[in-house]
């Protein structure tokens, strides 16, 4: 497959992650997450996030969501959450099946909470036949690729203290956030008082592997027991581990995420004002979002994969990469002008 815009996850793996990967197979290394790689893997978050950050590494993203968030809910409990979000239109029902939680959706703005709209569906405190919220899970960036402000997140953060919730971040995208913001990962997680952040690697260059990261220590005391009965306890850790070492290392995860920004913006700019093409809106992150007329998918999609993402309007979303080339926006940009005359 050609370098398209479907996904961040049809990217390949970065050289330097896979070199990294290359130098971790050497002789044996003791297994479960006990070598000196996940050591240092673990540290290298720590410094990102907070020594008292207590780190755990899983396979992938969906397993980051249910794992992080059965660690921090009863049965009974529910979890707050966005419409649009991850957790609730693409995980195949796994949050609820697995982690026996239920969600509770939120309308949204452009895939972002509001108090005001949380504050609707926080009801029927200690009725006895409704689900209890005790969860409030935010994706960062959103679904619909827009960024949470500082303010916002204070904002929303403060709203669920008050209200004795805890506070996830559904981070698949984190460090493209980070970029966006111009902010280190804890100014805008740690300090605002989230609890448990599930740490994307796949999506930023990575061959695979996420981090579940606990920012309140206390909520990570029983979580190695769920990671395993929840089949995620990687056996050859090292390999997850290592490549974000060099995930960290010289700052490798801002190229990364700089360059999937800095392309997405280029992308707008080229097709913002092109007739035919209805853009949402200036992209945060690295997705452009913009409505097409329903034949010029078919011949786009010849050259240039990419997702509708409403079948009713041909709104579809265009991801850019670690890899993507301004060669690759300029191509595909001349190709929808050229359907637009």
């Amino acid at each position: 497959m050609n370098r398209g815009f479907g996904s961040d996850n049809h990217a390949g793996v970065h050289p330097r992650i896979l070199e990294s990967l290359a130098k971790a197979n050497v002789e044996h290394a003791p297994s479960y997450g006990t070598d000196e790689w996940t050591e240092q893997a673990v540290g290298a978050f720590r410094s990102h996030f907070g020594e008292q950050s207590q780190v755990f590494f899983v396979f992938n993203g969906t397993a980051a969501n249910v794992t992080a968030l059965r660690a921090i809910t009863r049965p009974w409990q529910s979890v707050l959450c966005a419409d649009v979000s991850h957790i609730n239109m693409d995980e195949c029902g796994a949050p609820e099946q697995m982690g026996g939680f239920k969600l509770q959706t939120v309308p949204t703005v452009d895939g972002k909470l509001s108090v005001a709209a949380l504050e609707n569906q926080f009801i029927r405190r200690g009725d006895q036949h409704f689900s209890q919220a005790a969860v409030l899970s935010i994706t960062q960036p959103t679904e619909l690729g827009t960024v949470y402000r500082l303010e916002e997140l204070r904002s929303l953060i403060g709203w669920a203290r008050e209200r004795k919730l805890l506070v996830h971040i559904d981070g698949a995208r984190l460090s493209n956030a980070a970029v966006s913001l111009g902010l280190g990962f804890k100014e805008f997680t740690t300090d605002l008082g989230v609890d448990v952040v599930s740490f994307g690697g796949t999506k930023n260059g990575l061959m695979m592997g996420e981090a579940v990261i606990f920012l309140n220590k206390a909520l990570a005391h029983d979580f190695k027991y769920v990671r395993k009965q929840s089949s995620q306890l990687p056996s050859k850790s090292r390999f997850i581990a290592c490549q974000f070492i060099e995930y960290f290392k010289n700052d490798l995860w801002k190229d990364i995420a700089g360059n999937s920004l800095e392309r997405a913006q280029e992308l707008y700019e080229a097709i913002r004002e092109v007739p035919g093409v209805g853009v949402r809106a200036k992209p945060t992150s690295n997705a452009v979002f913009a409505t097409i007329p329903s034949a010029w998918v078919k011949p786009l999609r010849e050259k240039f994969f990419f997702y509708v993402w409403d079948e009713k309007t041909f709104e579809c979303r265009w991801m850019t990469s670690w890899d993507t080339q301004s060669s690759d926006v300029q191509n595909f940009a001349n190709a929808i002008k050229e359907l637009s005359r």
